[in-house]
């Protein structure tokens, strides 16, 4: 009878570890309650008979959980740095838009003059300077 326990123990074990290894492989969610289910055993049984499997399977969990985070907060960085650029490009487009509005309202100031001009409804008003008799050295 003490083979017998052998060896269903021996079964047992390969059950939970063929378990662990089907959940990783297939990427399901692994816990010790998915392992039990799928090696056909209690969870309580794992926890109180084999609890260095129940630790193995949540080093696991551990291990995926922290992989994930990880994961996540390596992306959250990129993103940060491509937002970071992204809004110094804004900044920059931003001001070279200001300065080319200002050149372009003074390039339509100009090209109204210069219409007016030559359609003879501007008169230039500005004359040359005459010397003045007070600046006028004596």
């Amino acid at each position: 009878m003490g083979d017998r326990k052998v060896h269903n123990r021996k079964q047992t074990i390969d059950g939970i570890e063929q378990a662990i290894e089907q959940l990783q492989a297939s990427q399901g969610k692994l816990s010790i309650s998915a392992v039990a289910k799928m090696a056909g055993v209690t969870p309580a049984l794992i926890h109180n008979t084999y609890p260095d499997l129940a630790e193995k399977i949540r080093g696991l969990v551990g291990k995926a959980t922290r992989t994930q985070r990880d994961a996540k907060h390596s992306a959250l960085v990129r993103e940060r740095e491509i937002n970071r650029t992204l809004r110094q490009e804004l900044v920059e487009t931003r001001a070279t838009i200001a300065k080319l509005a200002s050149v372009n309202q003074t390039l339509l100031n100009e090209m109204a003059v210069l219409k007016g001009i030559a359609t003879g409804k501007v008169v230039a008003i500005l004359r040359a300077r005459e010397p003045s008799s007070e600046s006028s050295p004596r």
